[in-house]
């Protein structure tokens, strides 16, 4: 003789799986990079344009002296200090690199606090080397770094995400 089975309901069923997914969910929120914002008060009144580096580098005559943000993976090294392109499908070199000109006039903060970019905390610096950053500035044509090996110059950095 077989013995009666109980109906579970279909909501049961699904009871133990929304937990898992939730769990999951909270899991992956917290394994999430948080950024870091570093902020100076210079050119705070000014518009920023947002331009991908391919197409800043297009056009970069068009962009003389104008406020943009971008995006790219900063270098750094000794008489090094360059944002490039972050896409594998671009030359590395430096003729597709800005020199990034860091002014002590522009000093960067992490938000909320007096932490600066370039100061020593927590038994170390910042690192920012070889990492993608997104960076305020002021494109200039003219100067190109100490030796010239740039096609413009990205200053007055008022921004760096990391």
């Amino acid at each position: 003789m077989a013995l009666p089975h109980q109906k579970q309901s279909l909501g049961s069923l699904h009871k133990p799986f929304g937990l898992l997914a939730l769990l999951a969910l909270i899991t992956l929120q917290s394994c999430k990079h948080e950024k870091k914002v570093y902020k100076s008060e210079c050119d705070i009144d000014k518009n920023f344009k947002t331009i991908n580096f391919k197409q800043l580098m297009d056009s970069l005559e068009d962009y003389n002296r104008q406020y943009i943000e971008i995006s790219g993976k900063y270098e750094e090294d000794k008489g090094i200090s360059a944002l490039v392109s972050d896409s594998l499908f671009t030359d590395p070199s430096n003729v597709n690199a800005l020199w990034v000109d860091f002014s002590q006039d522009c000093p960067l903060y992490l938000s909320g606090t007096h932490q600066g970019l370039f100061e020593y905390n927590d038994g170390q610096f910042t690192q920012i080397n070889n990492k993608k950053v997104t960076i305020r500035g002021v494109i200039v044509l003219r100067n190109k770094s100490k030796r010239d090996r740039y096609k413009a110059t990205i200053e007055r950095v008022s921004l760096v995400k990391l």
